[in-house]
């Protein structure tokens, strides 16, 4: 029987860093199960693909941002989320908080750095 390799949903309005994200992910020997660019439409994947991890980024497209989605997605769909911010203020790191996260990486992201933080919140 062959097990199943986990997935991870990528979120990130920035089209270049979801697809490097993806590819690093893909690399580590994970599966991506898609990528979106605003809370709704991370969301909307979380509940369809079930993922095991979101990456996720703070600031996003539209009126919600990454912790708005993440409050979301861990209530109905319960996967582990890493945060992804450009920003270490205390005002973003406490809204980072509200969702008890299974880590935290500050851009820019290092790919042993994106490693750790994947394997540490897959096996918690």
């Amino acid at each position: 029987m062959t097990r199943r390799r986990p997935t991870v949903l990528i979120v990130d309005d920035e089209f270049i860093i979801a697809n490097s994200l993806s590819l690093q992910v893909e690399e580590l020997g994970y599966e991506v199960c898609g990528t979106a660019a605003t809370a709704a439409e991370a969301i909307d994947m979380a509940n369809s693909f079930r993922p095991d991890l979101v990456l996720m980024d703070v600031r996003l497209r539209g009126p919600e941002d990454g912790v708005d989605a993440a409050l979301a997605i861990h209530s109905t769909v319960g996967s582990k989320v890493v945060f992804i911010t450009g920003s270490r203020e205390p005002a973003t790191m406490e809204r980072i908080a509200l969702d008890h996260p299974s880590g935290i990486l500050i851009k820019p992201i290092y790919g042993q750095q994106l490693r750790s933080a994947v394997e540490t919140a897959l096996a918690s």
